[in-house]
């Protein structure tokens, strides 16, 4: 779930740590590179075709409630790209695998954190879509969102989420965030370290290499497209 402007239940938690780069031991897919690539207004027809994709079940999870399509729709249309921050991960086919969307507010946002000082928040929620489980996705996403946050002065990201979503309790407890459960319901925070010359290098370089990523996969689907037109044949 991603709603910034609603307000937490419980204490703004204890300090955390950036998470590794997951291992690849657990999952029963290969392993391979996840390149995670911020999006800009342009992607919001792919960002789209995302969440439809998602069956209830994940829409429950993702936004706390089965929204319709006409919904997923205009919440789509409002993700405001000059005050928000929206991660993707593309297959070979420029097809989102999975979506970290993060949204800033003032710390008062929250009212249960204006005890703790000022400074700005950030919220963040993930989907993935069902073929890409247990491949990390999430997880990349969590920390390509947190190395953004840190390098952007945000000092605590937020997560709220359904206490039954394993996925996004993993990557809390993966990150050491302090976790609070109310009613089905729980608060995730993440303290975060101030940037330094090395993460700011970091993201940009990340950011790099995963939109040449992005511009070979398209190059080559237009190549393919291209050769399919000749041939009459029908790309996949």
């Amino acid at each position: 779930m991603t709603r910034t402007n609603d307000a937490a239940n419980s204490g703004s938690g204890q300090a955390g740590k950036v998470p590794a780069p997951p291992s690849s031991g657990s999952s029963n897919k290969p392993s391979q590179t996840i390149f995670v690539k911020e999006l800009s207004r342009r992607a919001r027809k792919r960002l789209l075709r995302h969440f439809l994709a998602l069956d209830s079940g994940d829409r429950l999870l993702r936004f706390g409630s089965v929204l319709s399509d006409d919904l997923v729709s205009k919440y789509v249309e409002k993700i405001d790209f000059s005050r928000d921050t929206v991660f993707g991960v593309y297959d070979r086919k420029l097809r989102l695998l999975g979506v970290g969307h993060l949204a800033f507010a003032p710390r008062d946002a929250l009212p249960s954190m204006s005890a703790g000082g000022k400074g700005r928040v950030a919220e963040f929620g993930v989907s993935v879509a069902a073929s890409a489980r247990g491949m990390g996705v999430g997880s990349r996403l969590f920390e390509r969102a947190a190395m953004h946050c840190r390098n952007a002065d945000i000092n605590t990201l937020y997560m709220h989420f359904l206490s039954s979503n394993k996925v996004m309790m993993h990557i809390a407890k993966k990150a050491g965030m302090a976790i609070h459960r109310d009613y089905g319901e729980a608060d995730a925070y993440l303290r975060l370290s101030p940037a330094n010359p090395a993460s700011v290098l970091q993201e940009a370089v990340e950011e790099q290499v995963a939109t040449l990523d992005y511009t070979l996969k398209a190059n080559l689907r237009a190549v393919l497209k291209w050769l399919s037109s000749l041939r009459g044949g029908k790309r996949d």
